[in-house]
């Protein structure tokens, strides 16, 4: 089956730096640029090596292959567009990226985390990073807390247009780093653990 592509990103930094990602062409696919990437990996340098990575909408990867190369343990893509699926097993293969698991589902819908890959899974840091016509900021807010993905001082990253109102986050998350960057709003969230 032949897989549109749009373009393709680099890897930043870390084992596989200067990897090319190719990118699918879907609707509402925007992936993190460099300008954005190398502030969060900035803001994450210290937590992300041997940690456990959620990217709830990998989209083009490239917030979780470069996670990946820069020393995750284990990072999951979860994506529910099937092209883009493949296109994101086909760059996991072609780059060797043997710490990245992909999981075709929904973000947003419970069922997902059901599965071997993610049932018994909590992460150290999630990647929020939805389409932002689709207004899933909330939601997937709301089931990381419900389902408790995350590990004790897990952090959250979430990337949303800077125009959209706020969000409502849960007390134990402390907001940590906060930057606009155009007409992008970057945050990223520790988790507090309970006295």
């Amino acid at each position: 089956m032949s897989i549109k592509q749009r373009g393709d990103v680099r890897i930043i930094s870390g084992a596989k730096r200067g990897s090319k990602i190719r990118v699918s062409e879907a609707p509402g696919l925007r992936p993190s640029g460099d300008r954005i990437r190398e502030m969060l990996f900035a803001w994450l340098q210290e937590s992300i090596v041997g940690c456990h990575c959620l990217d709830m909408y990998a989209g083009s990867g490239a917030l979780g292959f470069e996670a990946a190369s820069r020393g995750a343990e284990q990072v999951v893509l979860l994506e529910k567009n099937r092209s883009v699926v493949d296109m994101l097993k086909e760059n996991a293969q072609r780059v060797k990226f043997e710490n990245v698991g992909i999981v075709a589902g929904d973000a947003t819908h419970a069922a997902t985390y059901q599965g071997p890959a993610l049932s018994q899974s909590k992460f150290d840091v999630v990647f929020v990073d939805p389409p932002f016509a689709d207004d899933l900021h909330q939601a997937s807010i709301d089931l990381i807390e419900h389902l408790q993905l995350l590990s004790p001082s897990a952090h959250v990253y979430v990337e949303i247009d800077k125009r959209h109102n706020p969000l409502s986050f849960p007390d134990h998350w402390q907001l940590h780093r906060d930057k606009v960057a155009g007409q992008v709003r970057a945050q990223l969230y520790r988790v507090i653990a309970a006295d």
